[in-house]
């Protein structure tokens, strides 16, 4: 048995969430009650930094945002914990 994408069988269909964290920060409760629009917020990673790429939570990858048919993509730019990389690109939204 290998970890390979083609011999997941029906378990290759199970929905996940994927979601891409810019970066964080930590705010005391009054500075979140102050927010309104035009506010800004300062992150703690940095613009030429690659983002976060989680499934169902966990870190699986770091990408760099990129665009496609006028909305954000990803092009990941590295695989965490030994993944395999594949030649298909994550454009679609979910």
């Amino acid at each position: 048995m290998t970890n390979h994408p083609a011999d997941l069988g029906l378990i290759g269909e199970v929905t996940v969430s994927l979601s891409v964290e810019l970066g964080r920060t930590e705010l005391a409760l009054r500075e979140v009650m102050a927010l309104g629009q035009d506010s800004v917020v300062a992150l703690d990673r940095l613009t030429d930094e690659p983002l976060d790429v989680l499934v169902n939570g966990r870190l699986i990858a770091k990408a760099e945002i990129v665009a496609e048919n006028n909305r954000f993509a990803l092009r990941i730019v590295e695989l965490i914990g030994g993944r395999r990389a594949t030649d298909a690109p994550v454009s679609e939204a979910a």
